[in-house]
């Protein structure tokens, strides 16, 4: 379900159960004048459900402002997506156009040693770590140590492949 319906929801069902809450509130307010209110068992009662309900006003407000923020404020993803995916370049032929797709978002915060490793892995479909490891110019332990981040992550596959592995990009980021 997209982030605005889920507002709507959550800003109706946070207003309809508030209107409910307001008028059960009303009724023990009634009840408490009626009954007088001295210290007697009615009275306690009466006292600890009007504490209770004001609980349940406060949960009530955190649920509006929780389908508010969902509503106008939170983006999707595909609005993200767009945003990110074509930008204009301009060089000397004029304007270009430059496709960043989800591979390249996916590039933007890793650091430069990542980034090597998974651009040579985007070049090479099934490179074997021995061949990584030259082509980034990094150690066993740190590829091995990147690569089982990569996995973890769901970035890229491996395969045995004699004693080495061979490294696949997982398939939602190839191009």
């Amino acid at each position: 379900m997209e982030t605005k319906k889920v507002g709507f929801v959550v800003m109706g069902v946070s207003i309809a159960l508030g209107f409910l809450i307001f008028s059960y509130m009303g009724q023990l307010n009634a009840y408490g004048q009626k009954a007088g209110c001295n210290p007697t068992q009615d009275c306690k009662q009466v006292n600890s459900m009007l504490g209770f309900s004001h609980a349940i006003v406060g949960f009530l407000s955190f649920l509006f402002s929780l389908g508010f923020y969902l509503l106008f404020f939170n983006r999707s993803e595909k609005e993200l997506m767009e945003k990110y995916s074509l930008t204009e370049k301009i060089s000397k032929d004029g304007p270009k156009k430059e496709e960043n797709d989800k591979f390249s978002l996916l590039l933007r915060p890793l650091d430069d040693n990542e980034k090597k490793i998974l651009l040579s892995i985007r070049e090479q479909e099934g490179i074997t770590q021995s061949t990584l490891r030259f082509r980034a110019n990094l150690s066993k332990a740190k590829v091995s140590q990147i690569l089982t981040d990569f996995e973890k992550k769901s970035l890229i596959e491996r395969k045995a492949k004699g004693k080495t592995y061979q490294v696949f990009l997982a398939d939602n980021y190839d191009s």
